[in-house]
């Protein structure tokens, strides 16, 4: 194993960790601010896949052009789910948890099914992308333009993330709502609102995510499992609530994965970062960067 070797395979690894984490940070944000678990975070990412590959087949939009698209439609989906799911199974009186639990879990088996029986479980792929297929040599080190355009697209939404919670008002309106949802009503704000608003922003960055991965991933109705298990451990490994530590987890997670396939089959690629995560829950149970 040459060092050329072990550099393209961290330079990949980074590239798909940025992406992993722009998937997280969705949760994240969602977990941060109503301490709910969304487990049909994997079917929205499989949701805006699909968007994305219908837009490129029946209207040749490329998914790098209907990013933004997809990105707005799983926004306000992402806030029909929180107003006629979430906002009343937050509200259970008996078994709160589970009852949170099982709402969105039982979203996603539905959606799950649904686009089994609508889009069959046939893989399905987006082709001749402006993208797809394409390399770029920097320093020696040759790296898929997709998975790099999809890194610079996760790099920019979380920088624009980060602006809109800590420059404008209602992102300010987000952080108390965050803090303390039952003060915020005193001073006049909606918390349903802000909650609603909280699941468009998480569901609008992983529909940004399945739109560039949409470029160079198979589509088919169980894709989004796996990356769902990845953005559970990443959120975990990062630190629950947190959203930087969401998206330095993802990184975390990409750069060993990318290593761990380097000394382990590639099958096997997932056990480092299972053991990684085991390890930080014992050091360190609230995660890197977590408060709780």
């Amino acid at each position: 194993m040459t060092a050329e070797t072990i550099i393209q395979s961290l330079a990949s690894g980074l590239l798909m960790g940025l992406l992993y984490g722009l998937i997280a940070v969705g949760l994240a944000l969602i977990f941060g601010l109503m301490d709910v678990v969304n487990f049909a975070h994997g079917e929205f990412l499989m949701i805006a896949m699909y968007a994305t590959f219908f837009l490129f087949v029946f209207f040749a939009i490329d998914p790098l052009l209907s990013a933004p698209l997809v990105a707005a439609a799983l926004f306000v989906f992402g806030a029909v789910v929180y107003l006629l799911i979430v906002r009343f199974a937050v509200r259970a009186k008996a078994n709160a948890g589970m009852v949170q639990i099982f709402s969105t879990f039982g979203l996603a088996i539905v959606m799950r099914g649904l686009a089994q029986y609508f889009f069959t479980p046939d893989y399905r792929s987006v082709t001749h992308s402006w993208l797809g297929g394409k390399t770029v040599s920097i320093a020696g080190i040759y790296l898929p333009v997709p998975q790099l355009v999809g890194a610079l697209v996760a790099i920019a939404a979380f920088g624009a993330l980060y602006l809109f919670i800590n420059r404008t008002d209602f992102g300010r309106a987000l952080e108390a709502t965050r803090e303390d949802a039952g003060a915020v009503a005193l001073v006049g704000i909606d918390k349903n609102k802000v909650f609603a608003l909280g699941w468009g922003l998480g569901a609008a960055l992983v529909g940004l995510a399945g739109a560039v991965m949409a470029i160079f991933f198979y589509i088919y109705p169980d894709v989004g499992a796996s990356f769902a298990l990845i953005a559970y451990v990443t959120v975990a490994l990062g630190g629950f609530g947190s959203v930087f530590g969401a998206f330095a987890g993802g990184i975390i997670v990409g750069l060993v994965e990318a290593t761990t396939a380097m000394l382990l089959p590639p099958s096997l690629k997932a056990v480092g970062i299972y053991a990684v995560y085991l390890l930080v829950v014992f050091i360190r149970p609230r995660g890197l960067f977590g408060s709780m």
